[in-house]
């Protein structure tokens, strides 16, 4: 594979999982601990503004991220003082294929390619983590609320900033996540004041899971408790819980669960529990 920056030497997963891939060139790809990777948003010096290249660059980490049995969870942060700043209007680029079409094509593809980001990174196999080190604003916004779990550092800011710039706030899922993660009313009030708050009402509301003034240890411990866990019987609980959240009734929920719980009985990970249980040592799950 081509060399990437950040590049950890820890163990033979992280050469697998970054095979074939590109070279990196706005993000740094490290696996600090074995199955757990660590994405760095790695544009310092425009506190890490998402460009085109970016968005591509985190798909194929989505990707790689899902296709790779070994990788159990994922972290995401950003370099330097912050997470990321949204969209960098100075160079955001182009989505890709929309070169030579008329403008209002160029914006929807534009929109497109940053938005299914997101829906790419909710609906993925493995447990993301945001670690928000600073600023997460606009696109950083979003791109934190579609991960699964959020830890921040007291210097983290956060906000709903698009109707600052004339666009509705309600842009790149942030109006699908922020009322199921804050509730209605207070996420009505954050996008349409678009005020910036600090991490400790982001932890009070409910945002974040814990403050920390390393955001990433913490978000390490958490993604080292989720990797003790069975692989498949992860996956099955990240996909089942949202798609519960939405689940029209009771009854709806209660279906998806019973045919998840019978799927997962059915591939040898009861019985590897019930006989490490027996001989009193952590189970040896099979990978997906």
């Amino acid at each position: 594979a081509a060399a990437h920056r950040g590049r950890s030497h820890t163990g033979e997963q992280l050469m697998t999982w970054l095979a074939g891939l590109p070279e990196l060139t706005t993000i740094a790809a490290t696996e600090p601990n074995e199955g757990i990777a660590l994405v760095t948003l790695d544009r310092p010096d425009r506190l890490n503004a998402i460009t085109s290249t970016m968005i591509s660059e985190l798909d194929q980490i989505v990707e790689a991220v899902d296709a790779d049995p070994a990788l159990r969870a994922v972290i995401v942060t950003g370099a330097g003082r912050g997470f990321c700043a949204g969209l960098d209007l100075q160079s955001q680029g182009v989505a890709p294929g929309a070169e030579n079409v008329r403008p209002t094509v160029a914006g929807l593809m534009w929109q497109d390619h940053l938005a299914t980001l997101h829906e790419r990174i909710h609906r993925s196999r493995k447990p993301w983590i945001a670690a928000v080190n600073g600023a997460c604003v606009g696109g950083g916004f979003a791109l934190a609320l579609a991960c699964d779990i959020r830890t921040a550092s007291r210097a983290a800011t956060f906000g709903a900033v698009f109707l600052k710039i004339g666009v509705s706030n309600c842009d790149m899922g942030t109006s699908y996540f922020l009322p199921r993660l804050v509730g209605a009313s207070r996420s009505a009030e954050l996008l349409l004041t678009s005020r910036i708050f600090d991490a400790d009402e982001a932890e009070k509301i409910g945002l974040l899971t814990s403050l920390n003034d390393d955001p990433v240890a913490e978000a390490l411990t958490t993604a080292r408790l989720i990797s003790a866990n069975a692989p498949f019987g992860t996956w099955m609980t990240k996909e089942t819980m949202w798609q519960t959240v939405d689940a029209p009734s009771l009854r709806h929920a209660l279906d998806i669960e019973n045919r998840t719980q019978i799927m997962c009985s059915a591939n040898g990970d009861i019985t590897e529990a019930r006989r490490a249980f027996a001989e009193k040592r952590p189970p040896e799950w099979s990978s997906l």
